[in-house]
C-alpha cells in the first residue's frame, strides 16, 4: 500500500456549519488513518480552539495551525519537521501606535498559548476565547515576545487601504490574507508562510511524493494547499477561486458530510 497523506482544513471543510465534527466525518477520518494513511489538520485556527476537534478525533498526527505559521505533534516536542515562524513584535506595535489613523477597529496577537487584543470586546467566533483570562491587553509590557499571526478588523472599504499600508511598509517581511466567510479580517503572518509550507515539510519527512497528497478546503486560504497537493479537492462549498484550482470537487457540502463521502469512496472504506 501506497502510504498518503490527506490534509484537511477544519471550517467549512471537516466541520459543519455548526462547527462541529459529524460522526460520518469522525469514523472516515479514523478509517484513513487506519489503512496506514496520515490524515494532518491543516487550519487558519490557533491550536487553542483546534485542540479539541484534534482530540475528538483521536488520530496521532502533526498538526499545522495559523494557515502554516505553526506545524507541531501534539505529545511528540521532538518531531523534527516541527517548526514556528513568528512575526516581529514591532509591526504589532506600529500598528497599535497607527490604529486611529488607519480606521482598525480591532487589532489580535496570537501568542503561544494567550491572545493579546485592543479590545475585551472580542468578536462572537469560535476563533476566539470565551474566557477572558486567556485574554491580554496588547502593549509593549504584556507582549514581550514575537506573535505568530495579527488579525486586523475594519468596515470593508477600509480594508483594502489597510492591508496596502501594511504591504507598504512590511512587504519584505509579511503575508496579508483576506478572511472571508463568516467573520472577515485581515491576516499578518511571516512572508514565507501559507499552508502548502506546512504540507510539505511534513510530506518530504515521511517521504510521501506529492503525488500521494489529498488536500481538502474551502477558502481562499487553502488555495496554495490545493494546487501544492498531487490531489486538490474543493469543497461544493468552496469559494470559485478555490474550485478554480482545484482537480476535483466534492458532490456535497461540508454541511453535508461532503468530506467524508469523498473519503468513503476514493479509499473504498
Amino acid at each position: 500500500m501506497k502510504q498518503h497523506l490527506i490534509a484537511v482544513d477544519l471550517d467549512g471543510t471537516t466541520l459543519n456549519n455548526q462547527s462541529q465534527l459529524t460522526p460520518a466525518t469522525i469514523r472516515s477520518l479514523r478509517a484513513v488513518s487506519e489503512q496506514g494513511h496520515l490524515v494532518c489538520i491543516v487550519t487558519g485556527r490557533p491550536f487553542r480552539n483546534s485542540q479539541s476537534i484534534y482530540q475528538t478525533l483521536g488520530i496521532e498526527a502533526p498538526i499545522v495551525n495559523f494557515n502554516g505559521a505553526l506545524c507541531h505533534f501534539p505529545g511528540k516536542d521532538k518531531y523534527i519537521p516541527s517548526y514556528h515562524k513568528p512575526l516581529s513584535k514591532e509591526i504589532a506595535f506600529d500598528l497599535i501606535a497607527n490604529q486611529d489613523a488607519l480606521d482598525i477597529d480591532l487589532l489580535c496577537a496570537e501568542g503561544r498559548d494567550r491572545l493579546f487584543t485592543t479590545s475585551m470586546n472580542l468578536p462572537d467566533s469560535p476563533f476566539y476565547p470565551v474566557d477572558l483570562a486567556m485574554v491580554d491587553r496588547l502593549n509593549r509590557e504584556s507582549l514581550t515576545y514575537d506573535p505568530t499571526a495579527i488579525t486586523i478588523f475594519s468596515s470593508d472599504e477600509k480594508m483594502p487601504i489597510i492591508e496596502q499600508n501594511i504591504i507598504n511598509h512590511y512587504g519584505d517581511e509579511v503575508y496579508v490574507r483576506t478572511w472571508g466567510g463568516i467573520l472577515p479580517c485581515l491576516e499578518v503572518v511571516n512572508k514565507e508562510i501559507n499552508k502548502a509550507y506546512g504540507v510539505k515539510r511534513i510530506a518530504e519527512f515521511h517521504r510521501i511524493p506529492v503525488d500521494n497528497i489529498l488536500a481538502f478546503g474551502d477558502e481562499n486560504n487553502d488555495l496554495e494547499m490545493i494546487q501544492f497537493a498531487g490531489l486538490g479537492v474543493a469543497m461544493k462549498n468552496a469559494t470559485e477561486e478555490v474550485k478554480a484550482v482545484a482537480n476535483d470537487i466534492t458532490r456535497y457540502t461540508n454541511d453535508e458530510d461532503g468530506l467524508a463521502d469523498y473519503l468513503t469512496h476514493y479509499f473504498n472504506l
